[in-house]
């Protein structure tokens, strides 16, 4: 069986039923990644290790918002350098305000022999912020 690229490792953490694009990102962490939340983000920060993202992004999200979303409309692959940007949306609906939001984000994503090393968040967290507030 031949070794998955970096795109498609990288799509199957977006693309599929959200517990199916979790294990696929879970699997794909290198043990020491850097996750970097974008400042202004409600989870902004940078984090080390598969706990720490859990910790501070994933089981958050999960708590907060209903029906949270990350939808990537394009992809794009520099082959040499070993990353993939993902352009998209995000959406959801934050449980404490029940106020829905959509906003544009990319990622950068960094990997070095199949393993994500490295991720970066941009996103406008104006929109993000307002539909948290009372």
């Amino acid at each position: 069986m031949s070794q998955r690229t970096n795109l498609e490792i990288i799509r199957s953490t977006y693309e599929g039923p959200t517990s199916e694009n979790a294990q696929h990102l879970l699997e794909a962490l290198a043990e020491d990644v850097e996750w970097t939340e974008a400042a202004g983000f409600p989870y902004g920060g940078t984090y080390i290790g598969a706990d720490a993202i859990i910790a501070n992004v994933f089981s958050r999200l999960e708590a907060e918002w209903n029906d949270y979303k990350a939808s990537v409309h394009t992809y794009h692959e520099i082959k040499d350098k070993a990353i993939i940007i993902a352009e998209g949306v995000y959406s959801g609906t934050y449980k404490k305000t029940g106020k829905a939001f959509q906003a544009d984000f990319s990622h950068i994503w960094k990997l070095k022999n199949g393993k994500i090393i490295k991720f970066k968040q941009y996103v406008d967290s104006h929109v993000v912020q307002k539909a948290m507030a009372d």
